[in-house]
């Protein structure tokens, strides 16, 4: 009995001990870790914050004098993808919509839209390492740039953001490296603190019960839901247009023609005789040597006839298409860049133009970039000239020297319109210039690097005769010629050519025979431009292109008048037109 006894009692205190034991823990469990870590421990040098994220590259940024310097490269990587570094000339360019600043190392000297301007602190050279004087640049990139030289931080944030501000509700509120509190502290605050600036919170991310938050001093951490006020959602200023103004563009639709102009037949053309054009492109400017020299065939009175009949003048600026290492020269070298840019700007103001048409072909996939940058400094000082921007590009999925060399994206983002070449489909083999589903396609897949009210669908006028012929058993094919539309109808004619109409083609393929060869054309003609221009209003475009006038007759211009002008949507274009 008694030994029953002692086992009942070890076992009631077996069952007491685990208890006591499981409450403890219990307890343990509820209990918050109150241990604090320094959040920036792991970092040794200046830290740096941009927005939600800390951001740890090897060159950490400089302060100098008080003022802070970034590293070229954290600058490109998470700031500015265009700024630009011409080790060779020590030179740096910043680029935005309206604004060219030129910086060099070393000197406090800097332009800005080709205005002198003098910095406090200019960009530097340190270990090998370029550092950008970022209180200068801070309102051409629309950033806030705080130092905290307690913390030792540099926190960006970006003026186009909209953020959601809080503060914390009490003295014992703390902010956790992760949402649970077990999870050690990083920050705490004091009842000093509460409602000062101090105590200010950016929240970045809602979870079921947690905020994830950046306080004053740059720490990221969570904290709950209930610790929190929410006190509003600031919206920093947005990013806005540049205050030049350019010329006024027409309404609808807008149609641009380009023209070889190296005679005076443009004056046949006239408002009451060629309907449907708003701005003429003449082929005037090109690039001639290594210099950067641009040939200049401008002509005053094309200017005044083009105004007179309420046309505008795209002014083209060529690259020596034949010379693909000279353009790859002049693009990455500022200075050339630089000399080409004032030349454009002194004849665009010498002859009163309405904007800038350009169009560098045949370039090197490794000089894509450099070209784009290119673009980015010549665009803003037009723009302060009043003139619209516009660049010519190839087709997605063309050739690396006349197609992928040119970053339809980056051109898209800068220009005030991009001009798709949709045409030269085949080349040398024999085929269409541009069959509508091709043209279709290409446009479709440009969709996807430009916005559609930026964009100019390209329209061919020219046909390009082809001749096929057996020798020795073979089949030998050649290009004979570039036809205009009359042209082009004229051999149909004397030639008592096949002539079918395509409907996928969205155009007519004619055939003969002379001379022991086959002749075949596909014709770009008034029917063809019908079929063309109906995807402006398919894809909402901004309008089309036209390579070019010289190729062209009387019957195309009322097409291009009432697909572009008349005609309101693709619905409408589809119940009055009849294929």
């Amino acid at each position: 009995m008694r030994r029953r006894l002692v086992n009942l009692l070890s076992i009631y205190l077996v069952v007491a001990l685990c208890l006591i034991l499981g409450y403890y823990f219990w307890l343990k469990a509820k209990e918050p870790n109150s241990q604090v870590v320094g959040f920036f421990d792991d970092i040794p040098a200046t830290r740096l914050v941009i927005g939600s994220e800390v951001i740890v590259e090897r060159e950490p940024p400089l302060i100098r004098e008080g003022r802070v310097l970034l590293p070229f490269g954290t600058v490109k990587k998470h700031i500015d993808p265009y700024i630009w570094w011409d080790e060779a000339q020590q030179k740096v360019i910043v680029t935005t919509k309206d604004r060219v600043i030129r910086m060099e190392t070393g000197k406090l000297d800097a332009l800005i839209n080709e205005e002198p301007m003098e910095l406090q602190f200019p960009p530097v050279e340190e270990d090998g390492t370029l550092y950008i004087p970022m209180d200068f640049l801070k309102d051409f990139y629309r950033v806030n740039i705080r130092y905290m030289p307690e913390q030792d931080v540099v926190i960006v944030d970006h003026r186009n953001s909209i953020y959601r501000m809080g503060e914390p509700l009490s003295a014992e509120a703390v902010i956790r490296t992760g949402m649970s509190i077990k999870e050690p502290i990083v920050r705490e605050y004091d009842e000093a603190e509460l409602g000062s600036q101090a105590a200010e919170l950016i929240i970045f991310e809602e979870y079921e019960s947690w905020y994830r938050v950046r306080t004053y001093e740059g720490i990221f951490g969570y904290i709950p839901k209930a610790d929190v006020v929410v006190r509003d959602i600031i919206i920093t200023e947005r990013d806005t247009d540049s205050n030049s103004t350019s010329s006024p563009l027409p309404a609808g639709k807008i149609n641009l023609v380009w023209d070889m102009t190296y005679s005076k037949k443009y004056m046949e053309f006239s408002r009451e005789k060629s309907p449907g054009i708003d701005i003429w492109s003449p082929t005037w400017f090109e690039i001639i040597d290594r210099e950067g020299t641009i040939k200049n065939r401008a002509n005053p009175e094309y200017v005044e006839w083009a105004h007179n009949n309420g046309w505008q003048v795209w002014g083209l600026v060529a690259n020596a298409f034949n010379d693909i290492e000279g353009t790859s020269i002049i693009l990455n070298s500022t200075e050339l860049r630089h000399n080409v840019i004032r030349q454009i700007l002194a004849y665009a103001a010498l002859y009163d133009l309405d904007g800038i048409n350009l169009d560098f072909e045949n370039i090197y996939l490794k000089d894509k970039d450099a070209y784009t940058q290119f673009v980015r400094e010549i665009s803003p000082l037009l723009r302060e000239q009043g003139l619209v921007v516009s660049v010519a590009v190839g087709v997605p999925g063309g050739s690396e020297t006349w197609s992928l060399s040119h970053d339809r994206r980056a051109l898209g983002e800068t220009v005030d319109f991009v001009c798709l070449m949709t045409y030269d489909q085949n080349w040398p083999a024999p085929g269409s210039s541009a069959e509508l589903q091709w043209v279709e396609d290409r446009l479709v897949a440009t969709l996807e690097e430009v916005t559609p009210d930026r964009l100019l669908l390209g329209i061919p006028l020219y046909t390009r005769l082809w001749a096929e012929e057996e020798v020795d058993g073979k089949m030998k094919t050649s290009y004979l010629a570039a036809l205009t539309i009359d042209g082009a109808w004229k051999r149909v004619e004397e030639n008592d050519a096949t002539v079918v109409w395509n409907p996928s083609q969205g155009q007519y393929h004619a055939t003969y025979e002379k001379d022991g060869r086959t002749i075949k054309m596909w014709i770009e003609d008034a029917d063809a431009v019908n079929a063309k221009t109906s995807l402006v209003h398919k894809y909402n475009l901004a309008g089309s292109c036209v390579w070019a006038a010289n190729f062209a007759n009387e019957s195309v211009w009322p097409v291009f008048e009432r697909n572009l002008k008349k005609i309101s949507h693709y619905e409408e274009w589809k119940a009055i037109v009849v294929d």
